[in-house]
């Protein structure tokens, strides 16, 4: 395991010279479909910092202004300066990454990143480490409001140890959000150790399954997608290898909640967005299955309601009901009474 984490570090640290040097599409961010208040930061980031960067989303939620964002695997520190941005200058951000070479780069535009943004100095801070042990780093348990990540967890061999990690440094009610590449089954060993395929985000993808069981052991009892992006590898001998698989991007949002259920239950509770969130006046797309439109009541499972009622999003929601009441498995129609003709009483 020690041997794929050094090779993962000389990948990232020596034998990639910018986005141009990947040999997959895993890796590869896109530009397409991102909030406006994304973009804008995004124009402000220096070059080098971008076209050294390597991710596969963009893990950047809404409703950072004043948080405390810590970034797992910031590289060259993209995403860092763009919540830079978001958090505004009262604001602080972390980013950790164990690749000197990457965080060279982060390093040396500091400066000029908060002076672009109108700050007197810098909200960021960078620390070289590993994400899997955040303690050693000095990141104080419940002390963090949005975790980020982008297309990193799969590199790391110690998933676990990193959900367990995430669930530890959360604040109460704080959110995890972040992009990775998921497969649909297990990767054999035997190509896990490749390190071309581990470099490039393929062999170390999560099984979608895998990932679920491993955020129940961390005390995530739920989650949401928030995109699905299905891709082709685009390389004909990696697709040799590995072409059984089919892999996707995921963008996920996860929540510290402790009274969240492992099933999506019915309580008859129903919520009604105001349209507060900076750039969503008329509908805010919570997640892939959750599209509110301002001031129209929706029905919403126990969990959705306690995500929308105990988090930084309560502000911008009225929901309503509790759960007093058990109406059975959230969105299962109910047999009707008269259902089939023959049957037993007991």
């Amino acid at each position: 395991m020690n041997e794929i984490v050094e090779q993962v570090k000389e990948y990232y640290g020596k034998v990639l010279d910018g986005t141009k040097d990947l040999k997959t599409k895993a890796c590869c961010c896109s530009s397409t479909g991102l909030p406006k208040e994304v973009r804008e930061a995004l124009s402000l980031i220096d070059d080098e910092i971008v076209t050294h960067y390597y991710g596969c989303g963009s893990p950047i939620p809404p409703l950072l202004k004043g948080m405390t964002v810590l970034d797992l695997g910031c590289g060259t520190g993209r995403d860092v300066y763009v919540a830079s941005k978001l958090v505004g200058e009262k604001g602080h951000v972390i980013g950790v990454d164990m690749t000197q070479e990457q965080l060279d780069i982060a390093l040396r535009h500091e400066e000029e990143q908060y002076k672009r943004f109108g700050y007197r100095a810098s909200n960021v801070e960078f620390k070289k480490g590993y994400i899997e042990d955040l303690k050693s780093l000095g990141i104080a348990d419940n002390s963090i409001d949005v975790v980020i990540s982008n297309c990193v967890i799969n590199l790391s061999p110690y998933k676990q140890q990193i959900f367990n990690e995430i669930w530890r440094v959360l604040k109460p009610g704080g959110e995890l959000y972040f992009s990775d590449v998921f497969t649909d089954r297990r990767i054999p060993d035997e190509l896990y150790a490749d390190p071309v395929l581990h470099g490039e985000c393929i062999s170390g993808a999560m099984y979608f399954e895998d990932f679920r069981r491993m955020l129940n052991k961390a005390g995530f009892m739920d989650f949401v997608y928030m995109s699905i992006r299905n891709f082709d590898l685009g390389n004909e001998a990696i697709e040799e290898k590995v072409g059984f698989a089919h892999f996707s991007e995921r963008t996920v949002r996860v929540f510290k909640l402790t009274d969240l259920e492992d099933a999506c239950e019915d309580y008859g509770q129903a919520a009604v967005y105001r349209g507060t969130i900076p750039g969503h006046p008329h509908a805010f797309d919570f997640d892939m299955n959750n599209h509110f439109v301002t001031g129209k009541p929706m029905l919403v499972s126990g969990n959705l309601a306690s995500m929308l009622s105990e988090t930084r999003y309560a502000p911008a929601f009225t929901v309503y009901g509790d759960r007093s009441v058990h109406f059975g498995p959230f969105g299962v129609t109910p047999v009707a009474d008269d259902a089939g003709d023959s049957g037993c009483c007991c």
